[in-house]
């Protein structure tokens, strides 16, 4: 029998042509069951999908959209640039601008480069800690994502005195032979692990409040320990704020921390939905970078002058006194919400957040690690998922996403979430 649903036409259109018939794996719902939503327009706190259903929608391209879809500023921005030229290959004066307005709000950062994504921004971050230093091992986390080149796709050995290992096919084991990985917030294991290897160690890499393993919080002695023992080892640390930059606060996880890092990735918020992203640190590492130094990296859309005008106009409006105060305040509101619906019908749930961004677990603490998150009760987020989505609410697909909420959002949007859930939670 044929499909009705327009969103199982598309999905079956889409995996003809397409592997898995999306473009990025968590978009499929392998990980809850049933058929993804195709978007057809969006605007505001909203997207409609193509039986012209509207969700409300905490994702809001996994964290660009903190104005919300279609803001005014910013389309009319993209709209000027577009009639000027869509990509050029050669400097623009909007580069110097959006370069200007990132250093202005990051003081961590003197020089920053720009590029097309956060994987590219993460690689190439990494790629200049190592010629910066002339080291060539990495300290990563289990259950940080630092995008897919192929050092990062790994979890961790055995023990401290292995290496890790590939978590993709393709990705052969002398690629990740010298990416050390280590757990979340285990200061023991991080102090061990440079009492090994730290006159080796390039840099340590980490999302300083997580948000690929849901929300997860470096503790501030974890934070502070990086950067100590960083500092003493002669290793850069190295900050992925690809999804915390202008995002949990204006100076990002690292405003939020009081920890200065070595160098800064950033993405999302700072192209404002367009293709963008950018890794910088002080005028000493990065003139390691081609042309003035030996590090290479080059891209030929990077600086794109519709991202960048897209990005600008974001920047603009987030940097706007009170911003991240009301919007920290709708987030909470929501999350305070969720918690008290949870507890009032017995289910047990704990949930967090900064600035526009959130998290929740079904569990009765906050989970420290990766472990722990894997704890979480994955059956019953699946009932959550399907519930809020057949109400009208649109959370991520997965139960290792965080959420976002954007200024658009409104206080009867935050109170139908909260009560969507209250009649899911009375089933669990």
């Amino acid at each position: 029998m044929p499909h009705t649903d327009q969103n199982e036409v598309l999905f079956e259109r889409a995996r003809a042509v397409i592997p898995g018939g999306v473009n990025s794996p968590v978009r499929a719902f392998r990980a809850v069951g049933g058929t993804p939503r195709f978007v057809k327009r969006a605007q505001g706190a909203y997207f409609w999908d193509a039986t012209d259903k509207r969700f409300i929608d905490y994702i809001g391209s996994w964290g660009p959209m903190i104005l919300g879809h279609g803001h005014p500023a910013v389309v009319e921005a993209v709209q000027r640039a577009v009639t000027e030229g869509f990509s050029f290959g050669a400097p623009t004066e909007r580069e110097i601008e959006l370069a200007e307005a990132i250093l202005a709000l990051v003081p961590s950062m003197e020089m920053v480069r720009l590029v097309s994504s956060g994987t590219e921004a993460a690689m190439s971050a990494l790629r200049l800690a190592r010629g910066a230093t002339g080291r060539k091992y990495i300290i990563k986390f289990e259950g940080c994502y630092h995008g897919h080149a192929d050092a990062l796709l790994v979890k961790a050995g055995s023990g401290l005195a292995t290496f890790g290992n590939p978590t993709s096919a393709g990705v052969p084991p002398e690629v990740v032979q010298h990416t050390l990985v280590l757990e979340y917030n285990n200061i023991a294991q991080l102090e061990e692990t440079f009492a090994l290897h730290g006159h080796e160690i390039a840099c340590l890499v980490i999302e300083a409040i997580a948000g690929n393993m849901n929300f997860v919080r470096a503790s501030a002695a974890f934070a502070k320990r990086c950067r100590e023992l960083c500092t003493q080892n002669g290793a850069l640390l190295v900050f992925d704020e690809v999804m915390t930059g202008f995002r949990v606060g204006a100076r990002g996880a690292q405003g939020v921390l009081g920890i200065t890092p070595d160098l800064t990735v950033l993405g999302k918020v700072i192209g404002g939905g367009m293709p963008l992203a950018a890794f910088g640190g002080p005028r000493a590492i990065m003139e390691h970078l081609a042309p003035l130094g030996p590090v290479y990296q080059a891209g030929t859309l990077s600086g794109n002058p519709v991202a960048t005008a897209c990005g600008l106009a974001t920047l603009k409006e987030v940097a706007k006194p009170g911003f991240f105060e009301a919007l920290s305040k709708k987030t909470r509101a929501l999350v305070e919400g969720l918690e008290a619906a949870a507890k009032a019908e017995g289910v047990p749930f704990s949930a967090d957040s900064e600035g526009g961004m959130f998290g929740f677990f079904l569990l009765d603490a906050l989970p420290q690690n990766y472990t722990a998150v894997m704890k979480s009760d994955g059956a019953k987020f699946n009932t959550l998922f399907h519930g809020l989505l057949d109400r009208g609410v649109y959370i991520a697909p997965a139960l290792y996403e965080a959420g976002f909420v954007s200024a658009a959002h409104s206080d009867d949007d935050i109170a139908a979430t909260i009560e969507a859930a209250r009649q899911i939670f009375a089933t669990l």
